[in-house]
């Protein structure tokens, strides 16, 4: 719910009961005033979301109260109230910052359209400047020929149709937001909210305010009544990147908002229902944390309604020269460059390598390549960075060969690359942690896994890096 406090100013008694006690049956919270004094006293002392403000009153002009309002850091909707309307009254308040104008006497029905609309406004006002402070690098649709990929194009469609809560599963750099966000967008709530919440990105003392949002005074710095991202996503979708991260404590209250759709914010004792469509990533195996009671194992029931799993690049290599293509195309507009093409030796070096990153890694290696490349070029081997095609060719170490022609599993691969980025980084977790676009957290969990072991030799041990 957008709008929870009203303060109500009216001198006229009856008019100030009718309109108050309407209100309290729709569950507002409402401060009834009759003076413009007192609705400053009301306003000085907590946050209200909507003010109805009579025109004319016992210590001054509604209107001086309006203007007053708007001067405010934390600014109610005011809709201002008055017997003696005018077209030029009317005006002159919206001018002044007024988000409707009621003639008495009015009806319920006109309070209930003017709170509707609020609702709708205050809504729009926040998730917007959620939006604004997000920033995304998912800036492309899921692009591929193979089998696998026209596979799941299918089941998108399929799954969009539905209400189902879904739980999209793939190594980092697959594109599993990608999947979420057509989902999203040939589903029937594609009009309203997308909110992503990255699990991963966010304190663990601060992500249940973050999901659920706090009352003022919830805890210290909680100057402002917030909503979350919960509520933000009402009548839309959340995705929830990452939710191998959640704390178990966290994990709990989610099983609640998807099994009775309500929720309280922090420090609050208000019951808020919520329609929102629950689609969660997670680039981990959620059975196996499951039987490690990492992850609860209701919760994992309740997302994996839908499990999608996204296939990793080197699964459909026969996908890498048209991505290629295709980054190419997008970069070469970026940055101002004019490339004519990938030579055969490029294609080839790009369909040898072992593509750990996925098609992240993929995108990054054609940016770069891109602007090393002379204009009016061809991308070489030598623009890539992957080194010799006997390096990258599939039976190579760097693509998991050991000695005697076998390979590496894909976990000792990604432990021989998270080793590869700490040393590049000679030893900063939060550079390495950024350059395999995962977060400190997910970093520190995985060099825990592996107990200060180098991937190098099962002889030698190191110290893992802080």
């Amino acid at each position: 719910m957008s709008i929870e406090k009203i303060v109500v100013l009216e001198d006229d008694a009856i008019v100030r009961k009718n309109l108050e006690t309407y209100l309290r049956r729709r569950h507002y919270d409402v401060a009834a005033a009759e003076t413009i004094a007192d609705a400053q006293d009301y306003l000085s002392r907590d946050n209200f979301d909507v003010v109805f403000v009579d025109v004319r009153l016992p210590d001054g002009d509604g209107t001086d109260l309006l203007k007053q309002i708007q001067s405010r850091p934390q600014k109610p909707l005011v809709v201002m109230m008055t017997g003696f309307g005018s077209v030029e009254s009317a005006v002159d308040c919206m001018k002044n910052g007024a988000f409707d104008y009621l003639i008495k006497p009015f009806s319920n029905e006109q309070i209930e359209v003017t709170l509707r609309k609020a609702e709708e406004f205050t809504q729009l006002l926040n998730v917007n400047r959620y939006l604004s402070q997000e920033t995304s690098d998912s800036e492309y649709d899921l692009l591929g020929r193979s089998p696998a990929m026209e596979n799941l194009r299918q089941l998108i469609r399929k799954v969009a149709r539905t209400q189902a809560t879904v739980l999209i599963q793939g190594e980092s750099g697959t594109g599993k937001e990608l999947v979420a966000r057509a989902i999203y967008r040939e589903s029937s709530r594609s009009a309203a909210p997308f909110i992503r919440v990255n699990c991963a990105a966010i304190p663990e003392n601060l992500i249940e305010s973050e999901f659920f949002g706090h009352e003022r005074g919830a805890f210290t710095g909680a100057l402002n009544k917030r909503e979350g991202r919960f509520e933000l996503a009402h009548g839309g979708t959340i995705l929830l990147d990452e939710i191998s991260e959640v704390s178990p404590s966290v994990q709990a209250k989610l099983l609640r908002v998807l099994q009775e759709r309500e929720l309280e914010r922090v420090g609050g004792n208000r019951t808020i229902k919520v329609d929102v469509r629950v689609i969660a990533t997670t680039n981990r195996n959620l059975e196996q944390s499951v039987e490690k009671k990492e992850f609860r194992q209701d919760l994992f029931f309740r997302l994996s309604v839908v499990p999608i799993r996204v296939p990793a690049l080197r699964e459909r290599i026969e996908d890498v020269p048209h991505l290629a293509e295709e980054f190419m195309r997008r970069f070469s507009r970026k940055h101002g460059v004019n490339v004519k093409g990938l030579t055969d030796g490029a294609v080839n070096a790009l369909k040898n390598h072992s593509w750990p990153g996925n098609v992240r890694e993929l995108q990054n290696v054609i940016e770069r390549a891109v602007i090393l490349c002379e204009d009016s070029g061809m991308l070489e081997p030598d623009h890539l960075g992957l080194g010799s095609d006997d390096q990258n060719a599939p039976g190579s170490d760097s693509a998991g060969a050991v000695g005697d022609g076998s390979f590496h599993t894909l976990a000792e691969l990604e432990k021989r690359h998270i080793f590869g980025a700490l040393e590049r980084c000679k030893g900063n977790r939060t550079h390495a942690a950024k350059i395999l676009d995962v977060s400190i957290r997910t970093l520190r969990n995985k060099l825990h896994e592996y107990n200060g072991t180098s991937p190098k030799s099962d002889e030698t041990k190191s110290t893992l890096p802080e």
